[in-house]
Parts: structure tokens; C-alpha cells; sequence
């Protein structure tokens, strides 16, 4: 499924045109980004949680040359599944 497939998905589920899904699709992964820009926590029961992530700064490899490269610290957005969406994905 792609956003435009979600989209269509939510606009029959909540029987609403189409613009109005897109609009509220948006929002609601607009939101997201922004809480997660800020690294807050996003919860949504049944659903799962999303996070920021910190990846310590490490040595790596360049695959090309073998040569030894510094990886500088990052931050990642990560996310871990509810119980609701992990028995709808086992159960299906």
C-alpha cells in the first residue's frame, strides 16, 4: 500500500471525498514528523509508538576502499509495534 492507496482507504472508511482523506493523511504524518523533529514520543494505542533514536558515533569501513572512516552520532526515527497491530498482522 502507498499513500495514495491509504488515502483512498481512508476516504471509503470514513466516508469522506477523497481531497478531505488526503488533507487529513497529511496532517496526521505532518504531525508526526514534527513531534519526532522536536524528539518527543508519539503513542497511539493498538497501534504502536514512535521514537528518536540515537546512534553513538562509530568506525566504520569505506566498502570501495577498505579505508577506515569516523561515522559521526545520529539520531533515527524509530518505531516499535502496539499489540493490537501485531495480532492483526499474526492473525492474518
Amino acid at each position: 500500500m502507498n499513500k495514495s492507496d491509504l488515502i483512498d482507504a481512508v476516504a471509503g472508511d470514513a466516508d469522506i471525498s477523497k481531497a478531505s482523506a488526503g488533507r487529513a493523511v497529511d496532517a496526521v504524518l505532518g504531525g508526526i514528523g514534527d513531534a519526532l523533529g522536536k524528539e518527543e514520543t508519539v503513542s497511539l494505542v493498538g497501534f504502536g509508538t514512535f521514537n528518536v533514536r540515537h546512534r553513538a558515533a562509530r568506525e566504520g569501513r569505506n566498502p570501495q576502499t577498505g579505508a577506515s572512516m569516523h561515522i559521526a552520532a545520529s539520531k533515527v526515527p524509530g518505531f516499535k509495534a502496539g499489540k493490537g497491530l501485531k495480532d492483526k498482522v499474526k492473525n492474518s
